[in-house]
């Protein structure tokens, strides 16, 4: 499943706006995501990390990078999250999550400390508490005070947004 265009155009408004330029998703799917990410990333300079397990939505976003001339702006890896995530040195300044989503919390736990002050973790789905980890994930992040955490709701699905306002 794709990020309907709604998302996709919050992903890449809060890119630029900010002008974030160290991006990591976790779940590209077929890719639809990551260019929204990485088209914003071309203005600012930035560039993605994605993360997808599946071997043929892989393959199939390789060709769609290509095809949107956006494949110097992403790095795309074959791999489980649940494993490479933690190797990931980071910074990073945006992060999208939109993948297993009763691993959303443990994603965040992971990747917290390597969001820079200023940053953000987005994550899909946030309207979707029925689906688990969800909810649990963010009564978790709506609690931690170096986090500020609203819901943008454009669309039916919605996206946690959580900027990091302090180290601690």
């Amino acid at each position: 499943m794709n990020v309907p265009y709604a998302d996709g155009k919050v992903l890449y408004d809060l890119v630029l706006y900010h002008g974030y330029k160290k991006a990591l998703e976790i779940g590209t799917s077929t890719g639809l995501s990551a260019i929204w990410i990485a088209w914003a990333l071309s203005k600012t300079d930035g560039k993605l990390i994605t993360i997808e397990i599946d071997e043929d939505r892989y393959k199939q976003a390789l060709v769609n990078f290509k095809e949107a001339g956006l494949s110097d702006f992403i790095d795309a890896k074959l791999a489980d999250a649940h494993q490479l995530v933690e190797k990931l040195e980071g910074p990073f300044d945006f992060v999208f999550v939109d993948a297993d989503k009763d691993w959303s919390k443990n994603y965040f736990t992971a990747l917290a400390p390597k969001i820079e002050v200023g940053g953000c973790f987005t994550a899909h789905n946030a309207r979707n508490t029925w689906m688990k980890g969800i909810k649990e994930f963010l009564d978790y992040v709506k609690g931690l005070p170096n986090f500020k955490t609203t819901i943008d709701t454009t669309s039916s699905s919605g996206i946690s947004i959580s900027y990091k306002i302090a180290e601690d």
